[in-house]
């Protein structure tokens, strides 16, 4: 179980991105939370096996590349915090 934290930066909120997160994160069973923040990115949070958490991530940036400009990426364990994948506000 692996726990990636990521801010993607560049022009990410109005576009879907969150709802976007949400649906990948279902269709690659993460668990976790995406949410704005007040300087224009968004923040992901996501656990999973290594394997679902690359393809996870590979499909979400693949998917907004053209919205993204710079991510800043942080691995950790996991620890099994969420039960589901959701919105934060």
């Amino acid at each position: 179980m692996k726990k990636v934290q990521i801010i993607y930066s560049g022009r990410v909120q109005g576009v879907g991105f969150r709802f976007t997160t949400v649906h990948l994160a279902k269709e690659f069973k993460i668990t976790g939370w995406v949410r704005n923040l007040p300087n224009g990115s968004v923040k992901v949070v996501a656990e999973g096996d290594n394997k679902s958490l690359t393809q996870f991530l590979n499909s979400l940036e693949d998917r907004m590349s053209g919205y993204i400009q710079a991510k800043d990426i942080s691995w950790s364990e996991g620890k099994k915090e969420f039960d589901t994948f959701s919105i934060r506000f």
